[in-house]
């Protein structure tokens, strides 16, 4: 899967979830918190951690911290209510859609 590919299905699974979570925030702090958050964190777990050359089971679970981290922390600036349950969610969502891409790439 190419960068641009991971990014759109992160995005296409976390902007929603992101949207409902800050619904009681207003529109443009909402969707300015549920493109960013992402945005932020996907280029750095995708090019920064050392998927070929470390272990990637232990790159996975830095990566994922990382971007639960961050993105809670952007949730808390945003003043989302739970921002790190909500970025746990966000991304463990993206996580299995991600998964289930490439498994379905893989089997077609």
């Amino acid at each position: 899967m190419t960068w641009l590919t991971a990014y759109l299905v992160t995005q296409a699974v976390e902007v929603p979830i992101y949207l409902y979570a800050g619904r009681r925030l207003s529109a443009p702090r909402r969707w300015l918190f549920a493109i960013g958050a992402s945005t932020v964190t996907h280029p750095v777990v995708w090019f920064v951690f050392p998927w070929e050359t470390g272990s990637w089971g232990l790159c996975f679970v830095l990566a994922e911290t990382f971007a639960v981290v961050v993105e809670g922390g952007l949730g808390k600036w945003a003043g989302l209510k739970r921002p790190w349950v909500r970025a746990l969610v966000a991304n463990g969502a993206s996580v299995v859609v991600g998964f289930m891409v490439q498994w379905i790439v893989r089997v077609s």
